[in-house]
């Protein structure tokens, strides 16, 4: 059993839907219906294939085997999770996906109870998260890795600075427009579409606005706003018109650069996410409040930014620089 994205309905003519168009509705699972809700199109994704593995672990064939599953199959799915050496996060997003798969088939009563109620899960992280932050020389040395006499080495500078200087997700960063930069109270902002379609608007930073200029400048695209902010330099299928991938950034940006700047070997799991950290490491060392982090991250729980705050374990204040023999 797989669940399924909703199936497309052609638009009726009308101000309602067809006959047809009213009976595959009708037909659509619980199921489909679920995974159809999640806005956000990366989580969908996951949650689908978490189902799927789960599915397959139960040798589950059909919705209606869903009445079967206890606590005790949710138990034993996460040992094997476990046995596998999976990461705990990676743990709870796919007990999460089968909780929420399950709660949403108690609302429409296809089943009595969640058998992932109750069911233990890795516990969360406490204090710092695992991803690193950059030093901020380290960040200097990673903005300056791309040459700046190229449309690419301008392109390149001027995605690290959006991400350095502005703590988005690589997503965040793929979607954004040219008309994205915008002037609010005479400051010019970036609206940011974060997760759950939820839309942002984050002061720019005057360095990633100078560098930025300088690449659209370079680009000629400085009079296009509905088109994409960072696109390819070049692309084997002939069309630039298209946003940035955002396997690219992480490939051809962070990676790339990092590793021609001897960063890579420096920094271990040094990714686009360990840029958001160390723009949230460095604004909060610096000064901005928890809550103001949070906001500016897009973060919908605060405990999410609190594994960003190393104001409490800086290594220039650690006991080891204390120790005299």
């Amino acid at each position: 059993m797989e669940p399924h994205e909703t199936p497309p309905v052609a638009a009726p003519a009308g101000p309602g839907l067809t006959a047809a168009g009213f009976r595959t509705l009708e037909d659509v699972s619980p199921e489909a219906e679920w995974l159809a809700n999640i806005a956000n199109a990366a989580t969908r994704r996951a949650y689908r294939r978490d189902i799927q593995e789960f599915t397959a672990f139960a040798g589950l064939s059909s919705p209606a085997a869903l009445r079967r599953v206890t606590r005790a199959h949710a138990i034993a799915w996460r040992q094997t999770l476990e046995a596998r050496g999976l990461a705990p996060a990676t743990i709870r997003r796919k007990l999460s996906a089968l909780s929420s798969l399950f709660s949403y088939l108690c609302e429409r009563n296809a089943v009595t109870g969640n058998p992932v109620d109750g069911v233990r899960r890795p516990p969360s992280p406490a204090g710092e998260g695992s991803t690193p932050a950059l030093s901020p020389a380290q960040a200097r040395c990673l903005l300056e890795a791309p040459p700046a006499d190229t449309l690419k080495g301008k392109r390149d500078r001027a995605i690290l600075a959006t991400l350095l200087y502005h703590g988005l997700r690589r997503n965040e960063l793929c979607r954004l427009a040219v008309g994205d930069i915008q002037a609010r109270e005479g400051v010019k902002h970036l609206r940011v579409s974060g997760k759950g379609g939820k839309t942002r608007f984050i002061p720019a930073h005057p360095a990633a606005l100078r560098l930025i200029g300088d690449y659209l400048q370079a680009d000629g695209r400085g009079d296009d706003p509905e088109g994409p902010l960072f696109r390819p330099v070049r692309n084997r299928r002939g069309t630039l018109e298209r946003a940035l991938d955002p396997a690219s950034v992480y490939r051809h940006v962070v990676l790339y650069h990092a590793i021609a700047a001897g960063l890579a070997d420096e920094v271990r799991g040094l990714c686009p996410h360990a840029l958001r950290a160390t723009a949230a490491t460095s604004a909060l060392l610096n000064g901005a409040g928890l809550a103001e982090v949070q906001e500016w991250l897009g973060h919908a729980d605060i405990s999410t930014t609190r594994l960003y705050d190393r104001r409490r374990s800086r290594p220039e204040d650690s006991p080891t620089f204390r120790v005299r023999y």
